[in-house]
Order: C-alpha cells, then sequence, then structure tokens
C-alpha cells in the first residue's frame, strides 16, 4: 500500500488527494510540500477524500510485463490488464489506475461511469500489497 494515496474500505473506500487552501486547486497523487499550481503563490495543503465514481476518459490494456519496482513472478504467464483513466468531475482531474479484475478493453467505452474499489496488487504468503481499481458501477467483484 502507497501509505496516505487512499483509505477505508467498501464503500468507505476514497483515494486521497490535497487541496490548496488559496487556489482550491486538488492534487493526485497527494502533494505535501507546495501547491503544484504554477499561478499560485501557495497556501497550505490540507488532505481530501477524491469522488468515488468519475467516467471514463481513455483505456488501453497492458500486453506486456512491466519493469521493476512492478513485482511481478517472471516465471508465471503475463496476464495482461485494463487501465482506465478517469476523469472525476467534481475535482475536474484524470487519475489512471488498473481496471478491476475481468474487465477487459472490450468492456469499457469513453464515457462510461466507474467507480473505485480496493484492490489487490500483489501478495504473498506475509504481505497483502494493496491498491485501487477502477470498476464499471453496477458491476459485482
Amino acid at each position: 500500500m502507497v501509505a496516505r494515496w487512499f483509505a477505508g474500505d467498501g464503500e468507505n473506500f476514497r483515494l486521497l488527494g490535497t487541496r490548496c487552501s488559496t487556489c482550491a486547486s486538488v492534487f493526485f497523487p497527494r502533494e505535501d510540500a507546495h501547491c503544484r499550481n504554477p499561478d499560485c503563490s501557495g497556501g497550505d495543503l490540507e488532505e481530501v477524500p477524491l469522488s468515488r465514481r468519475g467516467r471514463v476518459w481513455s483505456y488501453t490494456d497492458s500486453r506486456y510485463r512491466p519493469p521493476s519496482p512492478y513485482v511481478t513472478d517472471p516465471e508465471l504467464p503475463w496476464e495482461p490488464y485494463a487501465l482506465i483513466a478517469v476523469e472525476l468531475e467534481s475535482e475536474r482531474l484524470v487519475v489512471l489506475g488498473q481496471a478491476v479484475p475481468g474487465i477487459t478493453i472490450a468492456d469499457l467505452t469513453v464515457g462510461m461511469e466507474v467507480e473505485v474499489v480496493p484492490g489487490v496488487l500483489h501478495e504473498d504468503s506475509e504481505t497483502i500489497w494493496t491498491t485501487w481499481h477502477w470498476r464499471p458501477t453496477g458491476v459485482a467483484t
């Protein structure tokens, strides 16, 4: 899990961003040092939960094994997965993430509503590394 990028579980699962108190710009991944808006002189940054739902802005699939630090077992065959860029309307930003397992690019369309849900990036006998996934609304996983 990447510390302070998301929190909660089930219906309370949220990505966490930061908002500048001066210009109200929202950032994800979070920013803790300074406002990234070049037109802002900067202000305090507060943690804010991001919208759970957004619309597919773009998508593609990952047909190759990414390089380190991505954790994968080179002994196992590579399984492609869908990547989705989701526009969060109220925050006016696009967040990239994997689709939930079982969703392929054939299941996606630009403009389709999706929601953020907890997911597993990798697990071994001692640890489960969590992340977020995008799931089309109305689809059970």
